[in-house]
């Protein structure tokens, strides 16, 4: 009885250890892929097969081949802004960013192998992309998209009124031949067809931000302010001609009102002297003598005031009616 307990005993343990080694074996040949990720498998470091792509539960041969994720969905690349100097000769900080994804694991496992190294090898073709495609044209091509006329004015040197004096003299017109963004889908072109041989697909590569360095920022600043101030001027001038031309039309037609206005006053007062003189001659012609004597004593009132000293002669017509009372 005692040896049949200690053989089931040895049965039982046996059993334990093959079904620790089956879950061992089972465990380490299983693996899973989600959608996100794609897998090389390796066996003693020589890829096997072919990239696994497709989600699910795979196999693989336990403990001697090893399973290497890679990520399928889109990756960042963030470049250091730099000091460039463009064909004008104009220093900018330019800042650019690109998405990129790994569309041949394969061949990225055998030549960078990871995320980091793959990092490097953007960094060592975007930025020199970058900086011989943005050196080769002026600061302009790399700021706009196209060359459609800015309400800015260009300052040409010694047109002033005095020597070396800068005077607005037209529209700045510029002629972009490219711009920022085929510039940027250049840069991409560059990288694609260079980063194709790491197993790299480059989707997508802009210009985050484009500035002056600092030596010239104040300087830039400063000539932007001066622009703006002289469409302010020149919008000023012009509606200081325009108040002008109001006022002259204002003052124009007013005097033509009082022109009219003194035309027709003019008209009705000499028609009013006209008709004063008429009855003037009418009443004077019905009694000559009492308009005289009326006439005289007006005289007498504005001439004869209380503090007056006149010196007549006795013969003067203006003492008659004197000379007649006195009588």
């Amino acid at each position: 009885m005692e040896d049949a307990n200690k053989n089931t005993g040895r049965v039982n343990a046996v059993f334990l250890a093959v079904a620790v080694i089956a879950a061992l074996v089972l465990y380490n040949s299983a693996y899973m892929i989600d959608e996100t990720e794609q897998v090389v498998i390796t066996q003693f470091g020589r890829i096997v097969g072919d990239a696994k792509k497709t989600p699910g539960l795979k196999f693989k041969i336990p403990f001697i081949q090893k399973v290497n994720y890679f990520p399928k969905n889109l990756l960042e690349w963030d470049g250091d802004p730099g000091q460039i100097p463009t064909k004008d000769k104009t220093y900018i900080w330019v800042d650019t960013f690109a998405r990129w994804r790994i569309n041949d694991p394969i061949v990225y496992f055998q030549t960078v192998k990871d995320e980091f190294s793959a990092l490097k090898r953007l960094d060592d073709i975007i930025d020199p992309a970058m900086r011989d495609l943005i050196s080769a044209y002026p600061l302009v091509e790399s700021v706009r998209n196209t060359d459609r006329p800015m309400d800015t004015f260009d300052s040409i040197q010694g047109q002033g009124d005095k020597e070396g004096q800068e005077t607005p003299k037209r529209l700045v017109r510029y002629q972009v031949e490219w711009g920022r963004a085929e510039i940027a889908r250049q840069i991409e072109k560059q990288a694609r067809e260079k980063l194709a041989d790491f197993g790299i697909q480059v989707v997508d590569v802009k210009i985050k931000r484009i500035n002056y360095i600092d030596s010239v920022r104040s300087s830039v600043y400063n000539r932007m302010i001066a622009e703006r101030n002289q469409i302010a001027e020149k919008f000023r001038a012009e509606g200081q001609g325009e108040a002008s031309n109001i006022r002259g039309g204002k003052e124009r037609d007013l005097q033509v009102i009082k022109s009219q206005a003194y035309k027709q006053a003019q008209e009705i007062k000499g028609k009013a002297d006209a008709q004063a003189a008429h009855i003037y001659a009418a009443a004077y012609g019905q009694d000559p003598e009492f308009y005289a004597f009326v006439k005289t004593m007006e005289l007498y009132k504005k001439v004869l005031e209380k503090d007056s000293s006149v010196i007549l002669s006795t013969n003067s017509e203006l003492m008659k009616y004197f000379k007649e009372s006195s009588n």
